[in-house]
């Protein structure tokens, strides 16, 4: 079964299940979903739809940041709720060191030297770890491994 059809089973258990905060994640991430269909005339396939929700936890990270700076614990509340439901379409996350030793494959296959060559191996790691690792943690290990590399 796609990732596609199982957002869409879920949303049907959910409406059975009368999880209203769950169908109402699931609906955002359908809306999302059908948003790029329509945009870009496309078909989703897995990979396209680990890109949009991990877009929308991305979302919802920045948020919480935002709504704690405010003091709003309630709406932190409701989007740490819909990143957890957000965060279960996601493949399982490498860890670390996982994402270190990635890198470190990548440079050596690319044969990269130095920061010049950054946009080159970040191309490389995005099509081979996305929705696999943070990007913000590749691309700091991204940096060190060329950082590394130059000296």
């Amino acid at each position: 079964m796609s990732l596609k059809d199982q957002i869409t089973e879920d949303m049907k258990a959910a409406m059975r299940a009368k999880d209203s905060e769950r169908l109402g994640t699931i609906r955002l991430l359908t809306a999302a979903m059908k948003q790029k269909e329509v945009d870009e005339r496309v078909e989703l396939d897995d990979a396209m739809v680990i890109a949009i929700v991990d877009k929308l936890v991305k979302q919802r990270k920045d948020s919480i940041e935002a709504f704690t700076k405010a003091a709003r614990q309630d709406l932190v509340d409701k989007e740490a709720a819909e990143m957890a439901v957000l965060q279960g379409y996601l493949p399982a996350r490498l860890s670390a060191d996982e994402v270190a030793a990635e890198v470190k494959a990548i440079v050596a296959e690319l044969g990269a030297k130095g920061p010049g060559d950054m946009g080159k191996v970040m191309g490389a790691v995005k099509a081979r770890l996305a929705g696999k690792a943070d990007m913000g943690q590749v691309s700091a290990a991204v940096k060190a491994a060329l950082s590394g590399a130059g000296s």
